[in-house]
Protein backbone atom coordinates (compact mmCIF):
# COMPACT_ATOMS: atom_id res chain seq x y z
CA UNK A 1 0.00 0.00 0.00
CA UNK A 2 1.07 3.79 -0.95
CA UNK A 3 0.56 6.30 1.72
CA UNK A 4 -0.16 9.80 -0.38
CA UNK A 5 1.87 12.65 -0.29
CA UNK A 6 0.32 14.93 1.94
CA UNK A 7 2.74 15.38 4.50
CA UNK A 8 1.91 12.40 6.47
CA UNK A 9 4.05 9.93 4.60
CA UNK A 10 5.83 11.43 1.64
CA UNK A 11 4.67 8.15 -0.32
CA UNK A 12 6.26 5.89 1.98
CA UNK A 13 5.13 2.37 2.21
CA UNK A 14 2.65 1.72 4.90
CA UNK A 15 4.18 -0.90 7.67
CA UNK A 16 0.30 -1.51 9.19
CA UNK A 17 1.33 1.43 11.78
CA UNK A 18 0.27 4.35 12.75
CA UNK A 19 1.33 7.43 10.46
CA UNK A 20 2.60 10.33 12.63
CA UNK A 21 3.11 13.26 10.79
CA UNK A 22 6.55 14.38 10.05
CA UNK A 23 8.38 16.32 13.10
CA UNK A 24 8.93 19.96 12.16
CA UNK A 25 11.17 21.23 15.44
CA UNK A 26 13.49 19.19 17.76
CA UNK A 27 12.11 18.56 21.39
CA UNK A 28 14.89 20.77 22.74
CA UNK A 29 16.59 24.00 20.75
CA UNK A 30 19.73 24.61 21.66
CA UNK A 31 20.13 27.63 22.60
CA UNK A 32 17.25 28.09 24.66
CA UNK A 33 16.97 27.71 28.43
CA UNK A 34 14.59 24.51 29.51
CA UNK A 35 11.62 24.90 31.62
CA UNK A 36 12.44 25.46 35.46
CA UNK A 37 10.36 23.65 38.19
CA UNK A 38 7.86 25.35 40.69
CA UNK A 39 10.13 24.03 43.13
CA UNK A 40 12.99 25.30 45.26
CA UNK A 41 16.20 23.46 45.45
CA UNK A 42 16.57 25.37 48.77
CA UNK A 43 13.54 23.96 50.27
CA UNK A 44 14.12 20.51 48.87
CA UNK A 45 17.39 20.80 50.26
CA UNK A 46 16.54 22.00 53.83
CA UNK A 47 13.77 18.94 53.99
CA UNK A 48 15.66 16.40 53.00
CA UNK A 49 18.80 17.45 55.54
CA UNK A 50 15.88 17.89 58.26
CA UNK A 51 13.27 15.01 57.71
CA UNK A 52 15.38 12.97 55.03
CA UNK A 53 14.64 9.92 57.44
CA UNK A 54 10.81 10.73 56.36
CA UNK A 55 11.87 11.33 52.68
CA UNK A 56 10.47 14.69 53.12
CA UNK A 57 12.87 16.38 50.40
CA UNK A 58 11.71 13.55 47.63
CA UNK A 59 8.20 13.89 48.53
CA UNK A 60 8.08 17.54 47.75
CA UNK A 61 9.97 17.29 44.38
CA UNK A 62 7.39 14.72 43.30
CA UNK A 63 10.00 11.44 43.44
CA UNK A 64 7.90 9.81 45.76
CA UNK A 65 9.38 6.17 44.73
CA UNK A 66 12.56 7.49 46.07
CA UNK A 67 10.97 9.21 49.34
CA UNK A 68 8.99 5.63 50.17
CA UNK A 69 12.65 3.71 50.08
CA UNK A 70 14.35 6.64 52.11
CA UNK A 71 11.27 6.11 54.64
CA UNK A 72 11.23 2.41 54.29
CA UNK A 73 15.42 2.01 54.71
CA UNK A 74 15.19 4.32 57.83
CA UNK A 75 12.40 2.54 59.24
CA UNK A 76 14.16 -0.78 58.77
CA UNK A 77 17.15 0.68 60.15
CA UNK A 78 16.17 2.61 63.42
CA UNK A 79 16.86 5.60 61.60
CA UNK A 80 20.24 5.06 60.11
CA UNK A 81 18.87 5.31 57.07
CA UNK A 82 18.47 9.04 57.28
CA UNK A 83 21.90 9.44 56.92
CA UNK A 84 20.82 9.46 53.01
CA UNK A 85 18.29 11.88 53.43
CA UNK A 86 21.11 14.44 55.01
CA UNK A 87 23.81 13.56 52.17
CA UNK A 88 20.98 13.98 49.73
CA UNK A 89 19.70 17.58 50.75
CA UNK A 90 23.59 18.46 51.02
CA UNK A 91 23.40 16.95 47.25
CA UNK A 92 20.83 18.71 46.00
CA UNK A 93 21.79 22.12 47.71
CA UNK A 94 25.33 22.17 46.30
CA UNK A 95 23.92 20.57 42.59
CA UNK A 96 20.71 21.28 42.46
CA UNK A 97 18.12 19.03 41.24
CA UNK A 98 15.08 17.52 38.64
CA UNK A 99 11.21 17.65 40.05
CA UNK A 100 9.45 14.43 38.99
CA UNK A 101 9.01 15.87 35.14
CA UNK A 102 12.68 15.94 34.89
CA UNK A 103 12.95 19.99 34.86
CA UNK A 104 15.27 22.10 37.00
CA UNK A 105 14.48 23.31 40.23
CA UNK A 106 14.83 26.73 40.69
CA UNK A 107 17.05 28.64 42.88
Amino acid sequence: MIVPSDGWGYGQRASGSLLCPPMTTPPYQPGYAPDYSDKSKVVAGILGILLGTFGAGRFYTGHTKIAVLQLVVSLVTCGAGGLWGLIDGILILVNGGTDAQGRPLRD
